[in-house]
């Protein structure tokens, strides 16, 4: 069983407001083998929804960030939590989450510039779910299951 990114099974739940259907996940979740999260909206925030990027201070700290200057990084980390606890409740131990969000990136995130400047680095779900040991993956990445 594999918890997904909803967005990669057809559901439009982007920010704004599309999806980012990739087949062999959609069947996956149509054969049964795997569970639909969409952090942003676990955490309260409506589709579609202001851009957001993460940024970290000189401590270390990181902060999501909406284009509007907006903190929502009380989101986001209730969305974390609440993907954790649907993947825990179901006794899953893989995930295949959206490249570069701020919620699902694994590899690399965007830099908080709002530029499309992509760095090394994890979203708040993909981080949390890694540190509880889930596997965690890009939809690139997992195209061999």
């Amino acid at each position: 069983m594999y918890l997904v990114s909803a967005c990669l099974a057809g559901e439009k739940c982007r920010y704004d407001g599309k999806s980012s259907e990739i087949e062999y996940i959609k069947k996956l979740v149509e054969d049964g083998k795997a569970v639909l999260i969409c952090p942003e909206q676990l955490g309260g925030l409506s589709t579609p929804r202001i851009p957001c990027e993460i940024i970290e201070d000189e401590q270390g700290n990181r902060r999501v960030i909406g284009k509007d200057g907006k903190d929502y990084t009380k989101q986001y980390t209730e969305g974390a939590k609440k993907s954790l606890e649907i993947a825990e409740s179901k006794e899953i131990k893989k995930a295949i989450l959206k490249a570069k969000s701020p919620s699902c990136g694994c590899k690399s995130i965007y830099d908080g510039s709002f530029t499309g400047k992509l760095i090394e680095g994890k979203g708040f779900t993909a981080e949390l779910l890694m540190k509880n040991g889930i596997e965690v993956y890009t939809e690139d990445e997992a195209t061999d299951i």
